[in-house]
């Protein structure tokens, strides 16, 4: 096989930065002579997850979960020496234990040094099991693993710091890249301008962008946007998978890496974007980025934005941006069950408010297209009555309001059985859906700090239940302790319950689809969970499954109740 002087040339080079580099390893040891008040974590290969033991008058023992939670995680894992927790574990099989429980009702300030310096009800005094024994998995902060007799070490990081050296130095570099973006007009004609960029063969021709050849010197790229002074940041990217960026050069690092096809750097900036969503008060931003997302055809990011403006519909509708809604965003978003609302009704008059601002540009074929994605059976009876003195579009499209609204009066006083005989009837339509309405007749707040609350709601918002009103209790288990007081294991915590006291006929046929929203700061919607029977578990920044996230975890918990009628 015949390699070319210059590829031979980058290859020595690549070696002569390597091997230059002084690596630190440190090990971890199992096996060294435990002291008292030492702790690990048992029962797995991993180093880093297992249950949480205790070393004391040479035993080990457990550590019970009842008021177990993420700050007594963080010592735990601070002792250890990784740099923090990622999560607690409750319930998860570690094998049997058979010593003793040392720890119950531990309580931490986050600042110890050692569990053992945490306040506590005194060693080995317990009422648990060890089926209560809690489980932690801690941050690594860095890809060493340890399995029995074999090691595994990566030091890419410092081999990312070397490959960086050899862009920055330009030397040995055999190809160039070409960007060519747009700069306005000049004299009538489109003006680009153009920056070169050299590169190396050897090292780029990993990436199916190039396709590179021996005899390929030269790789020019179209832009769609100014990016200038991203580029040499994104090509040295290439070579050190490491870039910093910030929320103005987001956009231009994603087109690029869209452009290129690095998957992973698109899909790191997709959560930077979930991060700039709530942001903007004003929903120009969440508008860009769902206007670039059709752009570049970049699927996940445009059901981030929707998914976005959908939870928080009512704000979007009060900003500047809700004139400037494209009709096929309007129409996406209407399409959803996931859509916050007070009630169908408000979702009807933003729609008719829209759709008057923009009368002069939306056919009337288009207006008709949005008016019938409203959900009318999910109005209530009254207000349908008064539709025809108080809509703004009733005289305009009158037989689309008369159709909707006889259909909406049928499935107010007659059971699905006796509408299915008449024509046309889709008892799987979405217009007997409910989305999440969060009006006082089917939702209730706790704030921070509030732990427990009532709500009264009828059993359906159809006449057919007008008469039928159940009671609901909400509460808020924010500790493992919590949970066994109320006779429950929790997943994790804090977790929430909402219990309905009274029992109506189950001959109604009504299934609750109930949702709990957590309002961060009382700005915006950053999370939306469903239950599963009367528990849902509630996502935190510090899992990192937040759709959107909130300073320190300040929201107040919004318990919707969603009849559906099957």
């Amino acid at each position: 096989m015949m390699i070319s002087h210059q590829n031979l040339q980058t290859g020595w080079l690549l070696l002569m930065f390597v091997s230059g580099s002084a690596y630190r390893l440190d090990l971890f040891r199992r096996n060294s002579v435990p002291v008292e008040g030492d702790v690990r974590l048992f029962g797995t290969e991993s180093i880093s997850e297992g249950r949480v033991e205790v070393y004391h008058d040479g035993k080990w023992g457990t550590v019970c979960d009842d008021n177990w939670g993420m700050t007594e995680a963080q010592v735990v894992c601070r002792q250890l020496k990784f740099p923090g927790a990622k999560s607690v574990v409750v319930g998860k099989d570690y094998g049997q234990a058979t010593g003793p429980i040392w720890l119950d009702e531990i309580k931490c300030k986050g600042t110890e040094k050692e569990l053992l310096t945490c306040s506590f009800g005194g060693l080995g005094v317990t009422d648990c099991t060890h089926k209560e024994d809690v489980g932690v998995i801690c941050e690594t902060g860095n890809n060493m693993t340890i399995i029995d007799s074999s090691l595994s070490v990566d030091h890419s990081i410092s081999l990312s710091d070397d490959l960086g050296e050899i862009f920055d130095s330009g030397f040995g570099c055999d190809h160039l890249i070409v960007f060519e973006s747009p700069n306005g007009l000049e004299n009538g004609t489109p003006e680009t301008t153009e920056m070169t960029i050299c590169v190396h063969k050897l090292i780029l021709k990993q990436l199916p962008f190039f396709s590179l050849s021996v005899e390929m010197n030269t790789t020019t790229v179209t832009l769609r946007k100014p990016c200038k002074a991203h580029l040499v940041p994104f090509i040295r990217y290439l070579y050190t998978r490491k870039i910093d960026v910030t929320f103005s050069s987001a956009l231009c690092i994603h087109q690029l890496a869209s452009d290129f096809g690095v998957k992973q750097l698109m899909e790191d900036l997709g959560r930077l974007f979930s991060k700039i969503l709530p942001d903007d008060s004003s929903f120009n931003t969440q508008l860009s980025l769902y206007q670039y997302a059709m752009e570049t055809e970049d699927l996940i990011l445009q059901e981030n934005c929707i998914q976005y403006m959908a939870w928080n519909y009512q704000n979007l509708t009060l900003s500047p941006a809700w004139s400037d809604l494209p009709v096929e965003l309007l129409q996406a978003l209407l399409t959803r069950s996931d859509l916050v609302a007070p009630d169908e009704y408000f979702v009807l008059q933003t729609v008719e408010k829209w759709i008057t601002e923009k009368s002069n540009s939306t056919s009337l074929e288009t207006q008709v297209d949005l008016l019938r994605l409203v959900r009318f059976p999910m109005i209530s009876a009254e207000k349908l009555y008064t539709l025809e003195s108080s809509s703004l579009l009733y005289k305009t499209h009158k037989d689309t309001y008369l159709d909707s609204i006889l259909k909406a009066f049928q499935f107010n006083v007659l059971l699905f059985s006796n509408i299915s005989a008449y024509p046309n009837f889709n008892k799987d339509s979405d217009d007997y859906k409910p989305r999440i309405y969060t009006s006082e007749t089917w939702s209730t707040v706790l704030k921070p700090y509030y732990n427990i609350n009532t709500l009264r709601t009828p059993v359906h918002p159809s006449l057919l239940f007008k008469d039928k009103v159940i009671n609901w209790e909400a509460r808020v288990l924010r500790s493992q302790s919590e949970c066994s007081n109320n006779g429950l294991r929790c997943e994790s915590v804090p977790a929430v319950k909402l219990t309905l006291y009274y029992q109506y006929s189950s001959e109604s046929n009504v299934l609750f689809r109930n949702r709990l929203l957590l309002v961060c700061q009382n700005k915006y919607v950053c999370q939306i969970q469903g239950f599963k029977g009367d528990l849902a578990y509630v996502a935190t920044n510090i899992t990192q499954v937040l759709a959107y996230p909130c300073p320190d975890d300040k929201y107040s918990y919004v318990f919707v109740v969603r009849p559906e009628y099957v």
